[in-house]
């Protein structure tokens, strides 16, 4: 950073969320919002001008060349994650990339290989790592509050209005699944044995609407994810996040869901997001925030990321493409030590 406090950032992919990550990396202190790119041109000078970022590039190569950028977010579709993100670790440049990490393992392998020989700092954005319901808990459960873990389950279930949206790009399970099996890994500390997956396509859609897997882990644990899609677009909920730990001395239930704000007027009853990104009077904060905070304070210092290992991002994208098999094939999927 050639002794610069501040992180000059950029970032790859400007769809809904790449415009999220640019809108907080902006308004965020010792943060200088430097350079964007996507392939749409319009969509390109719209940001750019909206946030006054002057660097734009069409060709993510170019963005990667620009000396004047010390970090980047990649916030494109899954299946450019591998090739962009070693460009940008062979580039020199710290990288964080939004999960899924990849839509294989084995494209996670190429990713890890390259972020062990690169000079830059590799982190994977499992969002829900930073928030602060899931650290308490993470927090009791390393006391040994409940004991050992025996079953988990959650939910992370959508409107169709927002399925409809994402549905050519990812499948649920892919998509959202992979947040609970990455905390489900993260809580217990294991390794998935064996993963029997199912999912259902109701809508039109490239991919299915609903998943669900049941993976028993290496501890003896049992862990389902449910991942819907669908759900009518009159629900209250932004998103319907829930998930049970229950172990031999206790039990600890986190509820992403009801965010302590139910909106209720002309048009229905609302649950806004009041802790991941939420905007009050224009301004970003919350739990993105957290994250972007984290990882520009490991640039800062030098230090590698602990708090996502991008072995655990890798098991998480191993168990979804694990279920999905399984789902495809209706048999029991056996998992080598996959973490």
């Amino acid at each position: 950073m050639n002794g610069r406090d501040r992180v000059r950032w950029g970032v790859i992919g400007l769809g809904w969320f790449g415009e999220v990550h640019a809108d907080n990396l902006a308004e965020m202190p010792d943060i200088d919002l430097v350079a964007l790119s996507t392939r749409r041109p319009q969509r390109l000078a719209q940001i750019g001008e909206r946030l006054g970022v002057q660097r734009r590039y069409t060709d993510y190569r170019e963005l990667l060349a620009d000396p004047e950028v010390d970090a980047v977010s990649v916030t494109t579709h899954i299946y450019d994650h591998r090739d962009i993100a070693i460009d940008a670790l062979r580039a020199g440049k710290h990288v964080l990339l939004e999960k899924p990490m990849a839509p294989t393992a084995a494209d996670c392998d190429r990713i890890i290989e390259a972020a062990q020989a690169a000079a830059g700092l590799f982190m994977v954005g499992h969002i829900c790592r930073f928030d602060p319901r899931v650290t308490l808990a993470k927090q009791a459960i390393d006391e040994g509050r409940i004991g050992r873990i025996v079953s988990m389950h959650a939910r992370r279930n959508l409107s169709r209005a927002i399925g409809r949206m994402v549905l050519d790009d990812i499948s649920a399970l892919m998509g959202d699944g992979i947040h609970d099996a990455d905390l489900m890994l993260w809580f217990s500390g294991a390794n998935v044995a064996s993963v029997y997956g199912q999912e259902v396509h109701p809508g039109q859609n490239k991919y299915p609407d609903v998943g669900w897997s049941m993976a028993r882990l290496d501890n003896g644990a049992v862990a389902v994810v449910e991942s819907v899609w669908c759900l009518p677009e009159s629900t209250p909920y932004t998103i319907d996040a829930r998930l049970e730990v229950i172990g031999t001395e206790g039990a600890l239930y986190i509820n992403c869901g009801e965010a302590g704000l139910a909106i209720h007027d002309a048009a229905g009853v609302k649950m806004p997001d009041t802790l991941y990104w939420p905007r009050p009077f224009g301004r970003y904060f919350g739990v993105l925030q957290e994250e972007l905070r984290y990882f520009a304070d490991c640039i800062r210092s030098g230090q590698r990321p602990s708090r996502v290992p991008p072995e655990d991002s890798r098991a998480a994208v191993a168990w979804m493409e694990a279920a999905t098999r399984s789902a495809n094939t209706g048999e029991v999927v056996v998992m080598k030590n996959e973490k």
